[in-house]
């Protein structure tokens, strides 16, 4: 599998995209105004503990507080080898008080109304390693599955901290990253003397800094894509921005020696995203509908609560029989939802709903090739199988907004629910309203405002109902267009 990388950065806005044998599969946005907080350590204050939810809102100094659970809290006096269910059972009044400092990290970016997620169980990534101050555990990344190098990267660790996990009273502890596989014990030794040395200057700043303060911001966008995103399938990486271009290729030279002649800057005067047809792609993914090869289509739906997603055979008849139609849209679904997914970075619940399949050996496939596509997602997914309805019920980590929450905001004329009232509802609506005022009001005619498509109507279609309500109210009833009226609002006035 190729993969490239291509950074589109301006003053106001970065974005980077993740194209994997030429389509689009991951989309990052980050505005300089209102960048991601995830990864960030603020000491905060405690404003509010909730004992009924083993909680407590955390004042960081944003404009809502944030939200921390007793799970996500560290006891003050924590046992190195203290087992994380102890400390799930303690009341939270026993963690925290209100009006106490409390040092925490970002895990969850404010979404919608909700505040940020915090955690007080500190981790700090470098490019192989993760450092976690608070814990001396030397773990290793699940996506390295052979044994034999697993064993020996946790070997090369400890040989590292001196032979003992620990590495000494408070050094902290130490996950290998999926990027650590194949490394040796220079780059080993590199991160882990950064990582420390990165926390000594974050304890530095928590002594000097009085709450609410944000102690240690995380990288920019286009730097933490060189931590994150970067792996050996890489082939080239693209940026528009010669500025950005150099602070790049210092630290690739720095932290990632191994790609510094796949780093390139992109002076074409067409744009990159156009070029690479990536700026289509992004438009498609804000679309309810997703086009399939075959002639199919997905519908997908956010809503606060789940995403929904619904596999149909539209324009695709198959050449065989129906139950082999069926299963073909299935498998190219399958694909393209586990894309999709990525590319909107939709999370939470989602519920799929595939066209239902009589062979339960069709079932099997269409899960395992399901399960296969979303192998490649960076985000944690959890599937709980197939529901008595026959849904595939799953679970995807969400840390940031979607790309729709980020690019887009609620319709003001159907105030997001995706309909209108017709033009006929609001005719009839107005007939009420008319008779109300009719009761309530002495006036010798009325005059209707709306939109041009309820006026049409009213004077078309609903003509007839005009006249029999003039001719019950023995007032005259005239009617104005509104262009700046949205076809759900009217006002009925005195004249």
């Amino acid at each position: 599998m190729s993969e490239e990388i291509l950074m589109n950065i301006t003053p106001m806005e970065s974005r980077v995209a993740l194209v994997e044998n030429g389509v689009l599969q991951e989309i990052y946005v980050e505005r300089a105004r209102s960048r991601g907080i995830v990864g960030n350590i603020y000491k905060g204050k405690v404003v509010r503990v909730l004992p009924g939810m083993q909680a407590a809102f955390v004042d960081i100094g944003l404009e809502r507080a944030a939200f921390i659970h007793a799970s996500e809290i560290a006891p003050r006096q924590e046992s190195r080898h203290e087992k994380n269910e102890e400390t799930q059972e303690r009341p939270i009044y026993e963690l925290v008080h209100e009006g106490q400092s409390l040092v925490v990290q970002v895990t969850k970016d404010p979404l919608g109304t909700k505040g940020a997620r915090l955690t007080t169980h500190i981790s700090i990534p470098a490019r192989y390693l993760v450092h976690m101050p608070k814990n001396n555990h030397v773990g290793i990344s699940l996506r390295i599955e052979d044994v034999e190098e697993r064993e020996r990267l946790r070997q090369l660790v400890e040989s590292c901290l001196g032979g003992d996990s620990s590495g000494g009273a408070g050094a902290g502890g130490f996950i290998l990253r999926t990027a650590a596989e194949g490394i040796g014990e220079d780059e080993v030794r590199a991160d882990i003397l950064f990582l420390r040395r990165l926390w000594e200057t974050i304890e530095e700043n928590i002594k000097e800094s009085k709450a609410p303060a944000n102690v240690y911001e995380d990288l920019p966008l286009h730097l933490r894509t060189m931590r994150d995103l970067v792996n050996p399938n890489i082939e080239k990486i693209r940026i528009d921005s010669r500025e950005t271009f150099e602070k790049v290729s210092k630290f690739v030279k720095k932290l990632v020696p191994e790609i510094d002649g796949r780093v390139e800057y992109y002076p074409g005067e067409r744009p990159i995203f156009d070029l690479f047809g990536v700026e289509d792609e992004i438009n498609k993914a804000l679309s309810r509908k997703v086009q399939l090869k075959s002639g199919g289509y997905l519908i997908i739906d956010q809503t606060e609560a789940m995403t929904t997603i619904d596999v149909n055979t539209g324009a695709f008849v198959g050449h065989r029989n129906l139950e082999e139609t069926i299963f073909k849209t299935n498998l190219e679904a399958a694909v393209a939802i586990a894309r999709q997914l990525r590319l909107r970075n939709l999370g939470g619940i989602i519920i799929i709903d595939f066209i239902d399949m009589e062979d339960p050996e069709h079932q099997r496939q269409v899960q395992r090739a399901f399960e296969k596509a979303m192998e490649q997602d960076h985000a944690k997914t959890n599937f709980t199988g197939v529901s008595e309805l026959g849904l595939v019920e799953m679970t995807r980590k969400r840390t940031r907004e979607s790309l729709e929450n980020v690019l887009c905001e609620p319709c003001p004329t159907c105030e997001g629910r995706g309909s209108l009232k017709t033009a006929e509802t609001v005719c009839y609506e107005i007939f009420r309203e008319i008779l109300r005022a009719v009761r309530a009001y002495d006036g010798d005619s009325y005059m209707v405002l709306a939109s041009e498509s309820v006026i049409d109507r009213l004077l078309d279609e609903e003509s007839n109902n005009v006249a029999d309500l003039e001719e019950f109210i023995q007032k005259p009833i005239r009617f104005q267009v509104e262009p700046i009226y949205t076809q759900e609002q009217f006002d009925v006035v005195l004249v």
